[in-house]
């Protein structure tokens, strides 16, 4: 990638028999930092909702914390897409760890999944982008974005069985279909295009300004719209074509002539079509494909980046492979495509049941799909396409829950973590600084940067 990158994920928690699943995040996450000490828990209230103790850094540089209830992992900062693919799914890896190490995981799961079927709630995965400061989010600028980030579900989309109700946006469409089955957990949910208080206003792209570096040079994109996916490809896709996306921003590249009307309504209809080929309508008065306008987007990217490295070859390749897929051979994107992956193992099961869409079963079904632990999910089950096959097998590393990439700052603060669970005196740790004491403090602007050797003058080589 031409920047650094990094994914947060909220986990849903399964429990059967009896007791709730209220108390089984707390327990991952104290298991992990005090029995596993795979992290340095804070010490410091970080503001008025993450008091001492609520989470904490890990030896692989990213974070883990509580969360409104959840469990949260937030991956170290990325440079490439098989350390991104790995370190998202090192948070499966952290919390199954933790279930397994506790006994409890024949009769608790975690779910990387998006939506509460049996409340109607929503918890995000959330992308981070690092960009150049410099570079002006004009409205046209902003319109493409968003047009990229509305139809990208055709490819990202995580599928869920039925939709959630918002009353405002029913209200505005009292004569919209139901959905039987959607590409998108979260488009339901998302009602705004730019907005900076996320929690009730949940927009495609959250404007606060925090880039976590040197604010002169850098911006973070925040991104609420996407899906929490559970195959590894999905992920490098996901996060490899808005990579593209940010570099032809940042170029003045973007094609001209796919903004749509109305992002956020285009996001939700799409999503409840069900179909990738679908139509949305376009700022000028047209309609194109779903498809058509991604076709567009890649179009542009192969003129501009086609030969930069293999890794952007290799985004490039994909994207083509898959929009062709669903054009014309779904079955080539079974275990890379999560929504078409999921409903082709649904349809398949309603067909031998004789079910219809409304019947609960499919909803418990739709959650199974996203259980982490492998001996359970029902993505895990899937005989992958030869598309995605070798990289969903090779891109699991056990190595990734304590060992962090090693070309961004994340393999500093990793060395950090690791030395000061052992040292045994206060700290301060975030994402852009480690401290002991205001006269010992190391600041870490530069995400590019590893700061090892910082970090060794700091608390010792080891």
């Amino acid at each position: 990638m031409h920047r650094v990158a990094g994914i947060e994920t909220e986990y849903g928690c399964l429990v059967s028999g009896p007791g709730g699943s209220d108390a089984w995040p707390q327990r991952a996450r104290n298991h992990l930092f005090h029995q596993a000490r795979l992290g340095a828990v804070d010490l410091h209230y970080r503001d008025y909702e993450e008091p001492p103790g609520n989470g904490g850094f890990l030896r692989n540089g990213g974070r883990l914390y509580l969360d409104m209830g959840h469990l949260e992992y937030a991956s170290p900062e990325c440079r490439t897409l098989r350390d991104m693919a790995a370190c998202d799914l090192a948070g499966d890896l952290l919390a199954q760890h933790a279930l397994d190490a506790m006994g409890a995981a024949d009769r608790v799961a975690f779910v990387k999944n998006n939506i509460d079927h049996h409340t109607g709630a929503t918890f995000g995965c959330h992308e981070n982008y690092l960009m150049q400061r410099a570079m002006q989010f004009t409205p046209a600028v902003l319109g493409t974005l968003l047009s990229f980030l509305s139809t990208r579900q055709i490819f990202s989309g995580a599928g869920r069985v039925g939709q959630a109700l918002h009353p405002m946006l029913e209200e505005a469409e009292p004569g919209a279909v139901r959905a039987d089955f959607q590409l998108s957990q979260r488009a339901d949910h998302i009602v705004n295009d730019i907005y900076q208080w996320v929690q009730f206003n949940r927009s495609i792209i959250n404007a606060r300004d925090e880039p976590l570096a040197d604010h002169r040079k850098y911006r973070r994109l925040h991104l609420l719209i996407g899906d929490s996916n559970v195959s590894p490809f999905a992920t490098a896709l996901k996060v490899g074509t808005t990579d593209c996306l940010l570099t032809l921003l940042e170029m003045g590249g973007l094609p001209r002539d796919v903004i749509l009307f109305d992002a956020v309504t285009s996001a939700r209809q799409l999503s409840r079509s069900g179909d990738p080929r679908a139509a949305v309508e376009l700022a000028d008065g047209r309609t194109r494909g779903a498809i058509e306008v991604q076709r567009a987007f890649l179009a542009c990217a192969e003129k501009n980046l086609a030969g930069r490295d293999e890794e952007m070859d290799w985004v490039l390749e994909s994207w083509e492979a898959v929009l062709a897929g669903l054009e014309s051979a779904p079955e080539s994107l079974l275990g890379a495509v999560d929504w078409l992956s999921k409903k082709w193992m649904l349809d398949a099961f309603r067909e031998s049941e004789g079910l219809a869409w409304d019947d609960p079963w499919l909803q418990s079904l739709d959650l199974e799909y996203h259980i982490v632990d492998p001996r359970r999910g029902l993505f895990h089950a899937l005989d992958p396409a030869p598309l995605c096959a070798e990289w969903n097998a090779i891109i699991r590393r056990e190595a990734s829950m304590d060992t962090p990439p090693s070309d961004t700052r994340a393999r500093g603060r990793g060395l950090a973590v690791s030395r000061l669970i052992e040292a045994g005196v206060p700290y301060v740790i975030d994402w852009d600084c480690v401290a002991l004491a205001p006269e010992q403090a190391l600041a870490m602007p530069d995400p590019f940067y590893d700061y090892v050797e910082e970090v060794d003058a700091l608390l010792g080589s080891g």
